[in-house]
């Protein structure tokens, strides 16, 4: 499989806004706002933030999101994340996953967080082998107050 990652830049926040809402169409629920994600909103996360991109073939197939805390920029929330549906079941968001775990280790980053919604709980043992934790104590800053509170999962990273 010829896969390659690459770090997002401005000018691809509408194709990461496109990813996004492909990717999340029949698998998320609809009052995500993953589904109605803007190129807009994409910038703003690529400015304070980042992302990457990941390419099969030089095609894209999946995208993901950081964003330093408000609170602590020490603290990274992955956002975001997702694999267009044709690509599911190869194992391909543990390339996304480990890619921003990377990037956050290069830069000294403390801890990352992530947070699966009540209809994803899966998703839960995927994260957890990549060491992150359930951590009912933390409330998950991007939360839609629309829907039940996700779980948050964090993972502290060793320098």
């Amino acid at each position: 499989m010829d896969l390659t990652l690459r770090e997002a830049t401005f000018n691809d926040a509408q194709l990461i806004a496109d990813i996004t809402r492909a990717a999340w169409s029949g698998k998320v629920a609809v009052t995500s706002s993953g589904h109605r994600e803007t190129a807009v909103q994409v910038q703003q996360h690529l400015q304070n933030g980042g992302g990457f991109i990941l390419l099969l073939h030089d095609d894209p197939i999946g995208s993901v999101r950081w964003l330093p805390q408000d609170t602590d920029a020490n603290v990274w929330d992955i956002l975001r994340m997702g694999i267009l549906p044709p690509y599911r079941g190869r194992n391909l968001t543990q390339h996304l996953l480990e890619a921003v775990v990377h990037h956050a280790q290069t830069a000294n980053v403390a801890e990352l967080r992530l947070a699966v919604r009540n209809d994803q709980s899966r998703l839960l043992d995927l994260y957890a082998a990549y060491g992150f934790e359930v951590a009912p104590e933390l409330e998950y800053a991007h939360a839609n107050p629309l829907e039940p509170a996700p779980t948050v999962m964090r993972r502290f990273l060793k320098h």
